[in-house]
């Protein structure tokens, strides 16, 4: 399984939300590559990297962090964030993501993100599935929409992509662990899925639930930069 740590961007600085509520803001650390390259010199290989001052806009607003990263580390970073347009996806990629996470887009302009896949390839796209009570939440959470998870899995892995984002809204930011029957059954349904788990993790126990459930990665985040989870650990793990 892999272990993806989270770096949430907002004013170019490391924060962390609470239940996706951008007024529950804490900020970590003010320099995002310092810790990346902390991440890396841990042994770490992927970095999810969200510009959330991009998912509230509707446009990529924290690329120069991106670039600072890809151009400083040999991180393997996945971004989203505001990801709207062709302008859009393109500037990610040229500021050296290996991997664009499609959110709010997916639900919003199917037939952008289908180009998109026929135009990059199903190994560069990575369907970003945030869910408030089995519906698909957007605009960095501050829409629910009227799509269920499945409806949306259903569509996108027909149309041949296969990473999947899940993130539980409920269980994001709060250290209370990870929505483990959620993630379960999404594997049940859809075993091909190449699933990724976010929100709740809070220690190497989570990890380890998420791994024996078949996870194809974890994302995670304040478990971090609370010290639930040291580097050293990760380390270990990776």
């Amino acid at each position: 399984m892999r272990i993806i740590p989270a770096i949430d961007i907002i004013d170019g600085q490391c924060v962390r939300l609470s239940l996706g509520d951008y007024n529950e803001k804490k900020v970590y650390d003010t320099d995002p590559l310092a810790v990346a390259q902390r991440f890396e010199d841990a042994g770490i290989r992927y970095l999810h990297l969200v510009d959330l001052d991009g998912a509230k806009a509707g446009k990529i607003i924290n690329d120069s962090v991106l670039k600072s990263i890809t151009s400083n580390t040999e991180l393997k970073v996945d971004f989203g964030g505001g990801i709207k347009t062709d302008d859009d996806i393109a500037k990610a990629f040229d500021s050296g993501a290996q991997q664009v996470t499609c959110g709010s887009i997916a639900v919003k302009n199917r037939a952008q993100v289908l180009k998109w896949l026929e135009e990059y390839g199903a190994e560069r796209l990575i369907l970003g599935a945030d869910v408030k009570e089995n519906m698909v939440a957007i605009h960095g959470w501050t829409e629910t929409s009227s799509l269920s998870i499945d409806d949306l899995l259903s569509d996108y892995l027909e149309a041949g992509l296969k990473s999947v984002i899940c993130t539980d809204i409920a269980t994001d930011g709060m250290l209370i662990g990870p929505n483990i029957d959620l993630y379960e059954k999404l594997l049940n349904r859809y075993p091909t899925l190449q699933l990724i788990a976010s929100g709740g993790v809070s220690s190497m126990d989570d990890l380890g639930k998420l791994k024996s459930s078949g996870l194809y990665g974890a994302i995670v985040g304040k478990a971090i930069y609370e010290n639930r989870i040291t580097l050293n650990q990760l380390s270990a793990y990776a």
